[in-house]
């Protein structure tokens, strides 16, 4: 058995060649002594390996020796067959690790993976809740106590601002500017950006500042905007599981993601007609085609609508 406890496959009905099992079990034993991996990982680097070194075999070649048109031609062979784009790009990458290692330990004078384009893969679209779903989550908190006015103010301003849950929990007092109706975010890398509040949103974070968070605060102090009754601003896992609680208590059965009403605000802004470079600046995305996802989320909502309510939909 191998140090990383991973069975070598040697009583398999057609065993690879010795020199390509010590190939590979050899670049496994590299990887868990330099990265550490674990077995589960190191499981699936052999599974992908052993799979090319048999049809390479079958081909009359071997790892070493196949070059990128081999390469090439498995991976093809492999897209014939069905297999998804994402385990395509696994294995792609397995091998890339592979034959840049070989390429390090001067086995291979060229790496064969070099400039193979990975397989597109389609991101995975967020998930949102409708608008009348999110009048319900925002309905859900006590607002006669100070925790569930506070915890309503966070959920007004989470969707009127689309803040990621980190920049939301971390918001001090001197982010927000009442009388201008905005707050002041510092995103990733230091990008610094300008959100309107609305309304809504600002008129619970006035109600929430005269009364709740002093409630909250007791005879603390704190620079953030909500706080618990420690006096300490909120965990972004504590913040999680309160929306949890107020889906579940909403009627809500959707799967959620903290960043659920990040998406909602996105995707509702583009369905009100919203251009998306606003929405990208709203945001805080460096590029646009991260905020292009929520084209498809807006427009898979609209053609649910166009098919409901057109006479001939």
């Amino acid at each position: 058995m191998l140090a990383f406890g991973v069975m070598p496959e040697r009583a398999e009905r057609n065993p690879l060649a010795a020199d390509e099992e010590m190939l590979i079990e050899g670049f496994l034993d590299t990887l868990w002594m330099e990265r550490g991996l674990s077995a589960h990982t190191l499981s699936a680097y052999r599974s992908d390996l052993v799979a090319y070194a048999r049809w390479l075999e079958r081909h009359g070649s071997g790892l070493l020796r196949a070059g990128r048109d081999g390469l090439r031609d498995y991976l093809a062979e492999r897209v014939r067959s069905g297999v998804r784009p994402r385990t395509t790009a696994r294995l792609l990458s397995t091998l890339r690790c592979f034959y840049r290692l070989q390429l390090r330990d001067g086995r291979l004078a060229e790496d064969p993976s070099a400039q193979l384009d990975s397989p597109k893969l389609d991101r995975p679209l967020p998930g949102t809740l409708n608008e009348q779903e999110v009048e319900e989550l925002l309905a859900a908190p006590d607002c006669q106590n100070p925790i569930g006015l506070r915890d309503r103010t966070m959920l007004e301003v989470a969707y009127a601002t689309g803040l990621r849950v980190s920049e939301l929990v971390g918001l001090r007092l001197g982010q927000v500017n009442l009388r201008q109706g905005v707050v002041r975010i510092i995103g990733k890398a230091g990008k610094e950006r300008l959100v309107p509040l609305g309304d809504e949103a600002q008129a619970w974070l006035e109600d929430y500042l005269q009364g709740g968070r002093s409630a909250l605060l007791a005879h603390h102090t704190a620079p953030v905007l909500f706080v618990t009754r420690r006096g300490k601003a909120m965990t972004r896992q504590a913040f999680w599981y309160r929306i949890k609680c107020y889906a579940q208590a909403a009627g809500i059965s959707k799967s959620l993601s903290p960043h659920t009403l990040r998406h909602s605000f996105a995707t509702h802004l583009l369905n009100h007609g919203a251009d998306l470079r606003v929405v990208q600046l709203l945001l805080g995305h460096s590029d646009l085609t991260t905020t292009q996802i929520y084209t498809h989320v807006a427009r898979q909502r609209l053609q649910e609508l166009h098919a409901r309510h057109h006479p001939r939909g």
